[in-house]
């Protein structure tokens, strides 16, 4: 049984700080957590206007059952590669990389709050797989763009407590629980409880529900853009969540770890990037070396066959990225190998 804890700003992986003793490229890696996103591994669309634009090129159909198989015949070669955890989703990601609307219906809820079963055993297979290599989850209830399908306030309540309770009735002590995927001010969200002038309620919540004395350790991403977070979340979370995309340069990251350690009500917490859009690994200064070099833990966002800039909805070619569906779990670009080669050079 894999299991996760916090200990001051570090990451506690089965009684050890994470990483303790590793560097990258002379970059102490102590009690910080590699990690990709991978949000789609339990994907599906309850669409049938839009399910077809997720067919694999062999079949011809969309097969969520196969995207999920596949997840998990990938994660092994994870593990082995040196990843330290990755993020998954209830509501998913957009499965066209990057997206404004999004009518397909990732329906990991039912409008009142329920999660699907077909959802509940996909995930729960990736979350026993994971446990078994010793990987950690980061676990996403709610996605822009998806959570309108809930119907009110009580129904993302009652999202919010099946799933800590799920997980916790389950025995598993490796996940992670992000409440939103980048919460923000205006926009994104269609309930105000998931903006960031109230998702600190949903945090709170989760904390509050317990099984045998134990809760799940939890956060909520927000976007880069300024400013990046709220005080009553800095206060509220167990560890601090942001993201790197549309950050201009490595040195924004820097700044973002300061801000944050700078805001009233912080204390010496873990502080993750669990999404950032930017690669150059072959460079001697890059976003991942940044975060890391500041203290805090990285997450490589391979959103998919995306060249535009800035970047446009595309969909999956089933060879590149990890988001846009249909997803290629595997090694399968020059960009993902040289991801996994940068975790393979860790010593």
């Amino acid at each position: 049984m894999t299991s996760i804890e916090i200990r001051g700003t570090d990451f506690v992986v089965d009684g050890r700080i994470v990483n303790q003793g590793r560097t990258l490229d002379g970059i102490p890696l102590d009690g910080l957590l590699l990690n990709s996103r991978m949000i789609n591994g339990a994907f599906d669309d309850a669409n049938p206007e839009t399910v077809h634009r997720w067919a694999y090129p062999d079949t011809g159909v969309w097969d969520a059952d196969r995207n999920t198989r596949e997840f998990l015949a990938a994660m092994p070669q994870w593990k082995a590669d040196g990843l330290d955890a990755f993020t998954i989703g209830v509501q998913g990601g957009s499965p066209q990389g990057y997206s404004t609307e999004q009518p397909w219906n990732n329906a990991g809820f039912t409008a009142e709050g329920a999660l699907h079963e077909g959802y509940r055993e996909r995930l729960g297979r990736i979350l026993e797989e994971a446990d078994r290599l010793g990987l950690v989850v980061i676990l996403d209830i709610f996605y822009h763009g998806q959570d309108h399908r809930l119907r009110d306030e009580p129904a993302i309540h009652r999202a919010v407590t099946e799933v800590c309770t799920w997980v916790l009735r389950s025995g598993w002590r490796h996940v992670l629980l992000e409440i939103a995927n980048e919460v923000n001010w205006h926009h994104h969200y269609k309930h105000s409880l998931i903006k960031a002038e109230r998702v600190h309620e949903l945090i709170a919540l989760a904390k509050s529900v317990t099984y045998e004395g134990r809760r799940l350790l939890v956060s909520t991403s927000f976007l880069a853009h300024p400013p990046i977070i709220t005080e009553r979340v800095v206060t509220e979370a167990d560890f601090v969540l942001i993201h790197g995309n549309g950050t201009p340069a490595p040195d924004r990251l820097r700044e973002m770890v300061e801000e944050i350690k700078a805001t009233p009500g912080y204390t010496p917490k873990p502080i993750m990037f669990n999404e950032d859009d930017h690669f150059d690994f072959d460079k001697p200064d890059n976003h991942m070396k940044a975060a890391l070099a500041a203290g805090a833990s990285w997450g490589y966002f391979d959103p998919g066959s995306v060249t535009t800039d800035p970047p446009q909805p595309t969909l999956g070619d089933y060879e590149n990225g990890y988001q846009a569906v249909p997803v290629n779990w595997g090694v399968s670009t020059e960009t993902k190998k040289a991801f996994f080669a940068t975790l393979r050079s860790v010593r």
